[in-house]
């Protein structure tokens, strides 16, 4: 049994890989684009891997390939027309990340509403010790109590969210991008109503084809000025260009991100320019990537392998 890691960067280096050494010979590569994963698991059994994609190209030379194993819950990566074809089975990795993401929600949305960035550097630039007084109203924040709070998307991230927010004194309402979610607990609404309403929005929706593109430009004018966007769900579903123009025109209060279009974030991204922090925080993808979900991801790919050699379907995906 040969077992290859294409990309073991995406895991961490304080991850313990060790364990898969017991199922057989198992090479790992710290990172693998599309060109070197075809020689890289010519006679693979099994690959682990998490961003480069399974599709012809990649896989044709991998003649004794059975499994292949996602660090992560999406499955946009694999072309199914050719691995069902090719009776290669694919397996995911879910609810690893959720409380990790729900945590790091609340952190991007906090740095931005208390302004923490300005009272932070209002304390280490020295002027509070300059001060005449013990606060500063300078920037002013206000409670979340009795706030709205929009959720786009109410998986079990969203619904994680939402349960969260209402402990705060938040009224929830949520928009089912699907348009099959249907949960009592909150108030479903339309997306004009949730954008129109909602203090605070946070996006939690897989990418598809509903999706991309969701938020653009009439989405954003049509949200309060004083209003917050988080976007932890993908990056294309939230219009970069629009978020910029937004938040460099006040359109919105701010706006906390951990995904992008492109990541790593490249240079001409219309967000790079802004480097006002109390109206915009990205994250470089790591709501997800708490020691202790990365450690469960790894467990979680090892337990998919032991139960696809004994024989059983464990997170197998067809579609």
């Amino acid at each position: 049994m040969k077992i290859v890691f294409l990309e073991t960067d995406t895991l961490g280096d304080d991850v313990d890989l060790s364990p898969f050494d017991k199922l057989g010979e198992v090479i790992k590569y710290p990172a693998s684009n599309r060109e070197q994963c075809a020689s890289r698991i010519s006679d693979a059994d099994i690959i682990i891997v998490n961003k480069v994609p399974m599709y012809e190209k990649t896989l044709s030379q991998a003649k004794n390939l059975k499994l292949i194993c996602i660090t992560g819950t999406g499955t946009n990566i694999v072309d199914f027309d050719y691995t069902n074809a090719r009776k290669i089975a694919v397996a995911n990795v879910k609810s690893y990340s959720t409380q990790s993401v729900i945590q790091h929600t609340f952190a991007l949305f906090f740095y931005l509403y208390e302004k923490l960035s300005y009272y932070d550097n209002f304390v280490k630039s020295g002027d509070y010790i300059r001060s005449d007084i013990f606060s500063h109203f300078t920037m002013k924040f206000h409670e979340l109590y009795g706030k709205t709070w929009g959720i786009i998307g109410l998986g079990e991230i969203g619904r994680g969210v939402a349960e969260v927010a209402k402990l705060f004194g938040c009224k929830i309402i949520y928009y089912s991008t699907s348009g099959k979610n249907q949960n009592p607990n909150y108030e479903q609404v339309d997306l004009d109503t949730l954008l129109e309403t909602s203090d605070v929005v946070s996006i939690h929706a897989p990418l598809n084809d509903k999706t991309r593109d969701l938020i653009n430009e009439n989405e954003l004018r049509k949200m309060k000025k004083s209003a917050i966007l988080l976007n932890l769900g993908r990056g294309p579903i939230l219009n970069e260009d629009a978020l910029a123009k937004a938040l460099k025109e006040d359109w919105i209060a701010g706006a906390g991100l951990d995904v992008l279009t492109k990541e790593p974030m490249v240079a001409s991204n219309p967000l790079f320019e802004i480097k006002d922090s109390t109206k915009l925080i990205i994250t470089p993808h790591i709501a997800w990537a708490t020691v202790e979900a990365r450690k469960r991801v790894t467990e979680e790919v090892y337990k998919n392998i032991l139960a696809f050699l004994n024989g059983e379907e464990r997170n197998i995906v067809r579609s």
